[in-house]
């Protein structure tokens, strides 16, 4: 076999419009030897991957490529497995290329979860890849149904894995995926009707017969986070981003710091017209100066009065300073 399986090389170079892909693949190459014809589950395929803004130069060649590749037949693809199974590396090789177009119908399931198709794509392969060395055709079954469940998992493994910045649990992930699931069919279904608007949380927790709160719940749990260097466009003029919108909560408001300023030396003025003993209790009493404030008692040994006179005397002193600072225009409910 002299073809080696196309391979997506990482993340592909931006470029060539997703329109030029879509007429190549419907049309462009459909005279070439060997071309299958386009199924309907193809052209959703291409019509996902033609919604898809990451397209490029690479993922539209790979398409090209495995679109030429024709299905096999019930017994080409038994005898081809079979010799897979033994050992034989080109038949493995055959396996993999006539089964490409599978990973990519399913992949396109899970555009918007975090991963860009390509490398939806290169998962799914991986996934192909192992169903391959554990298919066997003697048990009846055809190679497409057994290969979807490794697809599928090698898929949802890798957007568990990568697509988030922060990992859900396996329960979690796999009651998403049902959710999901009933999600698309419930849009494939409003489509074919043609019926328009989102389906609602309400219309998936009817269809599988949970309550709307626990559908609703894992349905945010699909939401991506944004990224602070989104752009923003508020005035039609742009040039600003989800950062600049951000408030700084540790920024320093020049008012407020101007304020507090006026305060404390109106404070320090409310004091300094006190006696020495009423400002040793305040003082002492709220940690003034950078003191650590001290308890009723702690002041009356220190000062040799009984705790009863040491509240007293906090409480004249306090209605001197308010009445002082209130005549300089500070608001009484702010004080103390």
């Amino acid at each position: 076999m002299k073809r080696a399986v196309p391979k997506l090389n990482g993340h592909h170079d931006a470029g060539g419009p997703p329109g030029a892909m879509l007429s190549a693949f419907n049309g462009g190459d459909a005279a070439e030897a060997g071309a299958a014809p386009l199924a309907d589950d193809e052209a959703q395929v291409l019509r996902a991957v033609n919604d898809d803004v990451e397209v490029g130069n690479a993922l539209q060649a790979y398409l090209r490529d495995i679109r030429r590749t024709p299905l096999l037949t019930p017994q080409q693809e038994f005898d081809t497995a079979k010799a897979a199974r033994a050992g034989d590396f080109e038949a493995r090789q055959a396996m993999i290329e006539h089964n490409l177009r599978l990973v990519v119908s399913i992949a396109k399931n899970y555009l918007g979860r975090g991963l860009p198709m390509s490398d939806l794509i290169e998962e799914g392969n991986l996934g192909l890849m192992h169903a391959i060395g554990k298919f066997e055709p003697e048990r009846g079954f055809r190679f497409s149904t057994y290969s979807s469940w490794w697809i599928r998992q090698s898929i949802e493994r890798a957007l568990m894995h990568q697509a988030r910045l922060v990992r859900l649990p396996v329960h979690i992930v796999r009651e998403l995926n049902q959710v999901l699931k009933a999600r698309r069919a419930l849009e494939a279904l409003q489509s074919a009707q043609g019926a328009e608007g989102r389906v609602r949380a309400e219309d998936v927790a009817q269809a599988l017969g949970r309550p709307v709160d626990e559908v609703a719940e894992l349905l945010a749990y699909a939401e991506l986070p944004s990224s602070l260097d989104s752009p923003v466009d508020r005035n039609g003029e742009g040039g600003e981003s989800v950062l600049d919108l951000v408030a700084d909560e540790q920024a320093i408001d020049p008012m407020g710091l101007r304020l507090t300023h006026e305060v404390e030396e109106l404070l320090r003025h409310g004091l300094a017209s006190l006696n020495e003993r009423e400002r040793e209790v305040l003082s002492g009493r709220y940690g003034l100066s950078d003191r650590e404030p001290e308890t009723l008692d702690v002041l009356a040994i220190r000062l040799k009065l009984t705790r009863e006179r040491i509240r007293q005397i906090q409480i004249e002193a306090l209605a001197k300073l308010k009445r002082n600072m209130v005549r300089h225009g500070v608001d009484r409910d702010s004080l103390f």
